[in-house]
């Protein structure tokens, strides 16, 4: 069994993001995805979330599985919520449900964070996973000009 690490994505060569982020298997469940991710858009990617990181005092990680990078995601803030995403590189995608329940671990100690959001996209169909965690629909939204379902897990007692 792997053991699933997070690091910052800045630690991650940027072409190797950059090969990631191109895969033609992304594009089905990420709406948002657009256009070529070459070394300069990495950079700046790598930059942003940096950046939010300084702002919020969490953001994405890069996920390694025995030292190797399979993707990024974590807690980002939009708003008042803080929002999990996972990007995995196809070859990872069964790492999933795994590396979601250890970041789910970090959240549920972490005092920031009462409550997390999902946001995924209607092409996101096997959703049994997040209800058994005991996430709750609360409803569509656009995001970004993209249809998004929004589900809400509550992280922390009030």
């Amino acid at each position: 069994m792997s053991k699933i690490t997070f690091s910052r994505l800045s630690t991650i060569p940027v072409e190797d993001i950059a090969a990631h982020m191109s895969s033609p298997a992304l594009a089905k469940h990420m709406p948002l995805l657009q256009g070529t991710w070459d070394t300069q858009r990495v950079a700046d990617f790598v930059a942003m979330k940096e950046a939010r990181w300084a702002q919020d005092g969490l953001g994405h990680w890069a996920i390694l599985a025995d030292g190797v990078y399979v993707g990024w995601g974590g807690f980002q803030r939009e708003g008042p919520d803080w929002d999990f995403g996972l990007v995995l590189k196809p070859s990872a995608f069964g790492l999933g449900t795994r590396i979601t329940h250890q970041a789910l671990e970090f959240a549920h100690g972490d005092a920031r964070i009462p409550s997390v959001t999902f946001l995924l996209p209607p092409s996101r169909t096997n959703l049994g996973a997040l209800t058994r965690m005991g996430a709750e629909f609360e409803g569509e939204m656009i995001f970004d000009g993209a249809l998004f379902r929004k589900y809400r897990l509550v992280t922390s007692a009030p």
